[in-house]
């Protein structure tokens, strides 16, 4: 069971970018509105050598004290550098990654991996477990998708990229 102040990861899958970031739009309405709260999101693409690009709306970045940190840790986490086409570099995400990867086991990684390589678009949302809830009820459009509340600590995360980004004495 989750802490009420978890982390929860959202992976839609789409058959294009423009259905992926119209869900992408709701959810910044949602958090707009007020109801969820921090998160993280973007959208993925990839290309036809197989790379993955990671499309950020800089606001919708700012929306918390993610900073980035929360896709570019579960980005990480899923694909081999190799893979990545977009740079995710820099201490936040490291210290973002450490903490998700101790709330997901190896078949967790792998259903969200595998989950993304089978649509043309995926939109990725990594925020608190009210974004569960909230995201239910919003109806997004993926055709598959996966939710996942980890057992890690959303203000744990939020000190830790807080610390590695040199905001944190």
């Amino acid at each position: 069971m989750a802490k009420a102040d978890g982390v929860f990861i959202y992976i839609g899958t789409y058959a294009n970018e423009a259905d992926a970031r119209s869900d992408y739009d709701i959810v910044k309405d949602l958090h707009s509105s007020g109801a969820v709260g921090t998160f993280d999101a973007a959208v993925l693409t990839k290309d036809d050598k197989g790379k993955v690009h990671v499309n950020k709306d800089e606001t919708a970045m700012r929306l918390g004290g993610w900073t980035g940190a929360g896709v570019g840790a579960v980005i990480g986490l899923l694909f081999p550098p190799a893979l990545i086409a977009t740079a995710l570099a820099g201490s936040a995400i490291g210290a973002a990654t450490g903490h998700i990867a101790r709330g997901l086991s190896r078949n967790d990684v792998k259903e969200l991996g595998e989950l993304i390589d089978s649509g043309q678009a995926a939109l990725l949302i990594v925020g608190e477990t009210t974004l569960g809830s909230a995201l239910e009820k919003a109806e997004l459009k993926a055709e598959k998708r996966v939710a996942k509340e980890l057992d890690v600590s959303v203000k744990d995360v939020e000190a830790a990229v807080k610390e590695a980004a040199g905001e944190i004495a």
